[in-house]
């Protein structure tokens, strides 16, 4: 945010106020600046590259004797430019080339020694006496574009009477040219980023109101912008413009008014000098007021060329109509590029097309020109949210969508519009109509905020009284109460991000100086932070996972949409990230499974032959929404394990996947965990159906805890397998970490190591190929932890092998390793067999199992 200090002492010196913003000084300023609004950036001295630059008076004008288009001047600096040549009577000549020269003028003269201003920048250009055919010039005469205050070199500046009759005559030869226009200036560039929440400060009125407050002045804002409104009778003549706001809740104020019989012309040179000096380039009178008024009150506003809205309007007169766009609306921008809207965005239209994209971009096909004869001045309040998404969507950072997104406060609508027809009627000869279109929703009033000082001093260190808080909140014009020690505060209608009393204790502590709060360390409270139980189980799973031999690794949220695609998963599932860090980075993940499998090849390509990865991360999916209608967060854990050798007791992958998955699950106190095979599960949520798709569900499984599902175990997708050249034993495996950390044992369960020998036996069941070998080792758990319960045995089961005779394809044999204890004696054979006997019994009983 650039701030001219010359234009922000014109507002503080007005009819109701007449404070120095800079008593003591630049530097003093930006220090305090710095210390109590915000980072200065910059400071730039605008009066450093007119020096030397001085007022002169064009006395005689005569053709050049050898060039046609050239002049011989005799000028008059008063005699203010030492060591240049004159002639007998103390005039100057000087070669010109302008059409535009003239005796009598006052005119900007360049001596020699001086740098031209536009070249200061660059590399710096400095005149001489020259001769030019034959004649000797003593430096130049100035156009615009060589002072650097606009484009304009068809001509020199002439200085003319812009303001009062008198004006002229108070300008005399060999003034410096900067005190001319205030180019005696400073421009101090602060950092946007402090600005966020404060709309007001992005105009330097706002500022003005600042500088004032923090240095303990009293502020007061111009009688216009804090009268009533100015713009007469809102009467509207239906004749003369149709208009209409669709839109009221997210374009709450919206204003229009016709001035017609405009003269398009270069603004005033005072206009000219403000926006130059501010990096804003002159256009002509009726865009340059806009921007104008926009630098000065923060609130953006757009002309139209009324004719040209007529044009594009269905019917006899001219419509203009605020609505949400259309998808596939194409709209033409000024500057010439071409959008095409997504739908939803903000814009002016008339009863035919769309003009405008509202709060960002005006349209081409309405931008006022030379040829414009009547204008519509608008003044709106967009939603600030709507203005955002537009702005990153389509790339258009304006300064108009800069403070549109600030939350501009609709209550200054119609003394900015008040003011702009007042700068088009005194700038371009314009007849306001006497129709004004108000249209509007329902505006909140500014809120009033109850506090006390005890509130505010113990929040900031101070012993501050109520008086002394109401005077730096009335300096930049709250209206403040105090009774004893509450505070009724009436918030200004600009002051947008005043809502709550700890709003008022950061106004106060800025206003009173940060540097000023007492410099005393706080108690300290030793009391320990509450623990949080989801980083404490996250480092309890990283500990399991590690002592099976795992490596965490952390992929982006991210991923490419090829890879959602590749995992046989909806893209349309997935959030679009509009502004991506990079191509490879537009969508959130639906699962986190894929971008570990991405990290398969790369890492066999590095030498890893044989490992196991995993992640803990978050998903996102389109509509799958918490409480509070925001993305929900699923919380997973993601595991891969995959080997280019043949390890012994690998198996199929499945199995691999099940170990680990079990591993994890059995660890964490879970005790009953079903695998029911992918294909056989009729219907998942929506979030693990989605996940599903990089699983093949041939062989894979849903792991399910009572009614609650853990995950999915098994093997990628063949399609992955192949897109991502993954090895055939590659297992898989994608948990939810919240469902878990519910089920899982909150406390550790501790034996001490048995003392007595344990005895060690293997079972073997033959039964019908059918039953899935998950239902089967279920079962001869719980009986064996059933007779162990009785018996007080320690008990282990693990499986050994599944094995099926060449010959008898309808029966399979599972074979199973159980360790048995007693922390009170060493255990015989003939108690083990009991137990074996009675797990075969069972078995028997309710799968028909035949024991081998």
């Amino acid at each position: 945010m650039k701030v001219s200090i010359n234009w922000i002492r014109e507002i503080i010196k007005n009819d109701q106020c007449s404070a120095d913003p800079m008593p003591d000084g630049i530097e003093a300023l930006v220090e305090k600046i710095g210390a109590q609004l915000g980072a200065v950036e910059e400071v730039i001295d605008i009066g450093k590259k007119y020096q030397g630059i001085v007022v002169a008076k064009v006395v005689k004008c005569q053709k050049h004797p050898n060039a046609d288009k050239l002049s011989v001047c005799l000028i008059d600096d008063g005699k203010a430019v030492k060591k240049v040549k004159r002639d007998s009577k103390g005039m100057i000549e000087v070669v010109c080339g302008a059409p535009n020269v003239a005796a009598g003028q006052l005119v900007v003269w360049m001596p020699p020694g001086v740098a031209v201003p536009s070249t200061v920048d660059k590399e710096p250009f400095v005149l001489e006496a020259k001769e030019i055919r034959g004649v000797v010039s003593n430096g130049m005469i100035a156009s615009l574009q060589e002072l650097a205050l606009g484009d304009d070199h068809t001509g020199i500046l002439v200085i003319e009477d812009t303001k009062s009759k008198n004006q002229t005559s108070n300008i005399k030869p060999g003034m410096p040219f900067a005190k001319v226009y205030g180019l005696d200036d400073y421009i101090i560039d602060i950092e946007n980023k402090m600005f966020t929440h404060r709309p007001d400060l992005f105009g330097m009125l706002g500022v003005a109101r600042e500088l004032a407050g923090v240095q303990n002045m009293v502020f007061r804002s111009p009688k216009w912008y804090l009268g009533d409104k100015t713009t007469g009778s809102h009467k509207t003549d239906a004749q003369l413009l149709g208009a209409k706001n669709e839109i009221p809740k997210l374009v709450p104020h919206f204003m229009l008014q016709v001035v017609k019989n405009v003269k398009i012309a270069p603004s005033s040179m005072e206009i000219q000098s403000y926006l130059a000096r501010l990096g804003v380039r002159p256009i002509n009178n009726i865009v340059d007021i806009t921007n104008y008024l926009m630098l000065e009150t923060a609130q953006p506003i757009h002309a139209y060329d009324y004719d040209k809205v007529k044009g594009v309007s269905s019917g006899s007169m001219a419509h203009i109509v605020v609505r949400q766009a259309k998808t596939g609306e194409k709209l033409l921008l000024l500057g010439g590029k071409v959008v095409t809207l997504e739908g939803g965005e903000l814009v002016i239209a008339t009863n035919k097309q769309a003009i405008g994209l509202a709060g960002v971009m005006g349209g081409a096909a309405t931008e006022v020109d030379k040829n414009t004869k009547n204008i519509i001045l608008e003044v709106g309040t967009f939603d600030m949210n709507v203005t955002r998404k537009t702005a990153m969507t389509y790339g258009l950072f304006t300064d108009a969508a800069t403070r549109f997104t600030k939350n501009q406060s609709p209550w200054q609508n119609d003394r900015v519009l008040a003011r702009a027809v007042d700068f088009v009627i005194h700038e371009s000869g314009g007849l306001p109509a006497r129709s004004i279109y108000d249209l509007k929703g329902s505006l909140k009033p500014a809120p009033q905020v109850r506090t006390t000082t005890q509130f505010i001093n113990e929040r900031l260190g101070l012993k501050l009284t109520a008086s002394q808080i109401k005077k730096l909140l009335e300096n930049v014009e709250f209206k403040v109460q105090a009774s004893e020690d509450a505070l009724k505060i009436d918030v200004p209608f600009w002051r947008t991000d005043i809502v709550i009393p700890e709003d008022i204790v950061e106004e106060v502590g800025r206003l009173y100086g940060y540097d000023h709060l007492p410099l005393e360390l706080p108690k300290k409270d030793l009391t320990p932070a509450a623990v949080n139980e989801k980083l404490t189980f996250k480092d309890r799973a990283r500990q399991i996972l590690l002592a099976a031999g795992a490596n965490e690794v952390l992929t982006y949220s991210f991923v490419h949409g090829s890879l959602i695609e590749k995992a046989g998963q909806d893209i349309k599932d997935a959030y679009h990230i509009r502004n991506a860090l990079s191509p490879d980075l537009q969508y959130y993940r639906l699962s986190l499974t894929p971008s570990l499998l991405e990290k398969v090849y790369p890492n066999i390509k590095a030498g890893s032959d044989h490992f196991a990865l995993y992640e803990i991360g978050r998903a996102h999916i389109k509509n799958v929404l918490d409480k509070e209608k925001l993305p929900t967060e699923l919380e997973r854990l993601a595991m891969v394990i995959t080997t280019l050798q043949n390890p012994p007791n690998w198996g199929a992958p499945y199995f691999v996947a099940k170990k680990f998955s079990d591993y994890l699950i059995q660890k964490v106190g879970i005790k009953s965990a079903q695998f029911n095979m992918l294909e056989n599960v009729k219907k998942l949520p929506r979030a693990w159906f989605i996940a599903a798709q990089a699983f093949e569900a041939r062989r894979s499984a849903v792991i399910y805890s009572g009614d609650n599902i853990v995950g999915l175990s098994g093997e990628p997708s063949l399609n992955l397998r192949a897109k991502l050249k993954l090895p055939p034993r590659t297992a898989q495996a994608e948990l939810d970490l919240a469902v878990i950390q519910g089920l899982a044992v909150k406390t550790v369960d501790y034996r001490p190591l048995n003392k007595f020998p344990a005895v060690e036996q293997d079972i073997c069941l033959r039964t019908a190929t059918d039953l899935s070998y998950g239902e089967l080792t279920d079962f001869v758990m719980k009986t064996l932890g059933r007779i162990s319960d009785d018996h007080g045995y320690n008990h282990w089961l693990s499986p050994v092998d599944i094995y099926q005779r060449s010959e008898d394809k309808s029966r399979k044999q599972t074979t199973w390793h159980i360790v048995l204890s007693h922390p009170g004696k060493t255990m015989t054979t003939a108690e083990a067999n009991k137990v074996l006997d009675k797990i075969a019994i069972d078995a028997k009983a309710k799968f028909k199992a035949e024991r081998i």
